[in-house]
């Protein structure tokens, strides 16, 4: 599971991309899965929740076609990685 926070310009047009461009590079990579949440207390923060292993989301990250996406996601700043603080089973 990846989690990564990110302000965005647009949050209609980051779902628009993220839905479409963004899926398939994700598929490409690995990806199994993927949510988007808007926080409550501001629509331009963005949590992304991915079904993703480390090492596939590490390539993706290095994929040279990577900064032109996050230009059309409106990205405002590269994204936190969010760390899991503990993992239970139930």
């Amino acid at each position: 599971m990846i989690v990564t926070i990110a302000r965005v310009a647009d949050p209609h047009r980051f779902l628009e991309v993220f839905e479409t461009v963004g899926a398939e590079k994700r598929r490409e990579h690995g990806c199994r899965g993927a949510r988007v949440y808007f926080d409550p207390d501001d629509a331009h923060r963005v949590w992304s929740v991915f079904d993703w292993d480390a090492k596939d989301y590490d390539e993706f990250l290095a994929d040279p076609e990577i900064p032109a996406i996050a230009r059309e996601l409106g990205i405002q700043a590269p994204p936190v990685h969010a760390v899991a603080a503990t993992e239970l089973d139930a």
